[in-house]
C-alpha cells in the first residue's frame, strides 16, 4: 500500500488558532514532517472557503498552495482531492497543471472531480448545472487536458466546450503525463468516467457501499474494453492516533470541541480512533476491500504527533 497525507489548509477549520501571518509556515512544517516520515504524497483540498459553511477563517487556494508546497518539498508527490472541474477551464487547468509538473520534477497527481459544493459555487460566481451537466463538463475535460498534455495543439468541439488551436507548453515532465485520479463514486455516470480515464478511483461509503460501488466500477470497464486491474482503488480517511487509547480518546474530544456541534457528530462517526494496532486493523480491513492508496487527514496535524505516529508505526507494516 501506498500513504498520503492531507496538509492543513483551513478548509475543515484546522488553521483556526493560528495567527495568519503563520499560517503558510504551518502548512509548510506539516509537508516537511510528511517527507520526513516517508509518506508518498501530500494532499489539499480545492474549496475557497470553511466547511460546512463558510467563515471568516482562512482557506488557502489549491493550485497557489501546489505551487508553493512544489518549492518547499523535495521528495513527495503533490495532491488535490480533488479538484472541481467548473473551477477553471480545462485548457487553463491543463496549462497550471503542467507548470506545476515541471516545477516539482514530476512529482504532480492530477485529482479530478466534477464539484459539488453549491454554496461555494454561488459565493465565487459559478452556475452550478444539474449533476448530469457537470459531469459531461468533467468527461470533455479530461479529453482536453489529456490532449494539451500530450499534443502538439489542441482542437476540441464537445457539448461543454470548444477550444481552436491550443498550445500547451511546457508539457509536463512525467511520461506519457501525470497520473490522473478521478473523484466521485455515482454509479450510472462518474464511475464510468473513471473506467473510461482514471488511473486512481477515489469514492466513499460504508464497507459494503464500497464493495458495491467497486463491482459497478468493474462492470463500467467491461462495458468500456478497459482493464480493472489498471485502476488503483483508493480512500480518505480521518485518524485520530495515540499511543494510548485515553490519549487517542483526548485528542478526538480536543479536535471535535473546535467544530460546529452537528459537523463534530458526523466528524465522531467517521473518524478512525485509537493507538497504532487499532489503527492498523483499520487499515488492514481497508486493503482487503482492494484499496492500495490511502490519504489520510490528521486532525492533531498543526499542534499533534498523529502524522508522524502513523507514518512510523502504521504506514511501514503494509509497504
Amino acid at each position: 500500500m501506498e500513504f498520503g497525507a492531507f496538509i492543513p489548509q483551513g478548509w475543515r477549520l484546522d488553521l483556526v488558532e493560528i495567527p495568519v501571518e503563520r499560517q503558510w509556515d504551518t502548512m509548510v512544517a506539516v509537508a516537511a514532517v510528511a517527507e520526513e516520515t516517508g509518506y508518498e504524497s501530500i494532499w489539499v483540498y480545492d474549496h475557497f472557503h470553511t466547511f460546512p459553511g463558510p467563515t471568516t477563517e482562512s482557506t488557502f487556494e489549491a493550485w497557489t498552495a501546489m505551487a508553493g508546497l512544489a518549492e518547499a518539498t523535495d521528495r513527495v508527490r503533490l495532491g488535490q482531492m480533488c479538484t472541481a472541474n467548473s473551477y477553471r477551464t480545462p485548457g487553463y487547468l491543463a496549462k497550471i497543471t503542467s507548470v506545476i509538473d515541471v516545477m516539482s520534477g514530476g512529482r504532480l497527481e492530477l485529482g479530478l472531480g466534477a464539484g459539488w459544493y453549491e454554496g461555494e459555487y454561488l459565493g465565487f460566481g459559478y452556475p452550478f448545472p444539474k449533476p448530469s451537466v457537470r459531469i459531461g463538463q468533467l468527461d470533455e475535460a479530461v479529453q482536453i487536458i489529456r490532449s494539451m498534455w500530450t499534443d502538439d495543439v489542441t482542437t476540441f468541439s464537445g457539448t461543454h466546450y470548444e477550444l481552436t488551436n491550443g498550445h500547451n507548453y511546457p508539457k509536463p515532465l512525467q511520461d506519457p503525463y501525470p497520473p490522473l485520479w478521478i473523484a466521485g463514486g455515482g454509479e450510472q455516470l462518474t464511475l464510468r468516467v473513471v473506467a473510461q480515464y482514471a488511473d486512481y478511483a477515489n469514492y466513499f461509503g460504508d464497507d459494503d457501499t464500497f464493495r458495491r460501488k467497486t463491482t459497478v466500477l468493474e462492470d463500467h470497464c467491461r462495458d468500456v474494453g478497459r482493464d480493472f486491474d489498471e485502476i488503483t482503488l483508493t480512500r480518505n480517511f480521518d485518524c485520530v492516533i495515540a499511543e494510548t487509547e485515553t490519549e487517542a480518546a483526548e485528542k478526538l474530544e480536543q479536535w471535535l470541541a473546535t467544530l460546529p456541534d452537528d459537523h463534530a457528530a458526523m466528524r465522531r462517526k467517521g473518524a478512525v480512533v485509537g493507538t497504532p494496532d487499532r489503527i492498523g486493523e483499520r487499515v488492514a480491513e481497508l486493503h482487503s476491500l482492494g484499496i492500495e492508496y490511502l490519504i489520510v487527514y490528521f486532525p492533531d496535524a498543526t499542534w499533534g504527533d498523529g502524522m508522524r505516529v502513523f507514518g512510523e508505526q502504521v504506514a511501514p507494516r503494509f509497504r
